[in-house]
């Protein structure tokens, strides 16, 4: 693991790599590696996880070290006080800033749709001369995302819904988008967990920390001439 992208005493914010689950679950009956026993060795000491990604979404985790304090954050994510911006390429060239209201269930198991929102700012638009559609070339669109609840899946779930399907996303991606990324040497899915910005549980004081991007994400940026902001918004 890389060093802490920002630690304390009481908590830390590390770089999870794409590919990594974050803790053992039922949908990794057959893996050993997860990123929470890579931390508690890296650390020397009791590590619990205060939110999750998906195993393909690289990017900022929120580990703390204590119970207490992990309750302390874990209570800013449950009241929505904690800033989450992530990076997405996907296909097509969406409006220039937008909102998708849509209700999610709760993935395998958990049918219930519950209320669901996920606002986005384009940041930059390309094209590549692969036929896509009846068009010569295809479309695609590097978005800021910033999810204000937190369903299962959200934000891969809501672009397949706005028609504009996450680049790399085998489960609901677009499979034609995906092979021409993987064409070009991209194979990871291009989700990244960007930002967090959140109050010190001990003072209040706001903490914004930014995960730099992998080697595969910045080849995908790098086909098109793109860059990414430094800081969120």
């Amino acid at each position: 693991m890389r060093q802490p992208l920002f630690e304390d005493s009481r908590f830390a914010v590390v770089c999870k790599p794409a590919g990594l689950m974050a803790h053992a679950s039922p949908m990794a009956r057959d893996e050993d590696d997860f990123l929470v026993d890579r931390l508690r060795v890296q650390f020397g000491r009791e590590v619990m996880l205060v939110h999750r990604l998906d195993r393909a979404t690289s990017g900022c985790v929120l580990v703390a070290f204590d119970r207490d304090t992990a309750a302390a954050l874990g209570a800013q994510f449950m009241q929505r006080d904690v800033e989450k911006t992530y990076l997405a390429v996907c296909r097509g060239w969406p409006d220039a800033h937008g909102v998708i209201d849509h209700p999610l269930d709760g993935g395998p198991g958990r049918p219930l749709k519950k209320p669901a929102v996920t606002a986005f700012r384009r940041l930059a638009t390309g094209e590549l001369p692969e036929p896509s559609g009846g068009f010569p070339t295809s479309r695609y669109a590097l978005l800021e995302c910033t999810p204000e609840t937190g369903r299962w899946r959200q934000i891969r779930r809501h672009l397949k819904h706005s028609f504009h399907h996450l680049i790399g996303d085998t489960s609901h991606g677009d499979g034609h988008h995906n092979r021409i990324f993987r064409e070009h040497g991209v194979t990871r899915m291009l989700l990244h967990a960007h930002s967090l910005a959140f109050a010190h549980p001990q003072g209040g004081d706001r903490i914004t920390v930014t995960a730099p991007l992998d080697a595969q994400f910045e080849r995908a940026l790098a086909m098109f001439g793109w860059s990414v902001p430094t800081a969120p918004g």
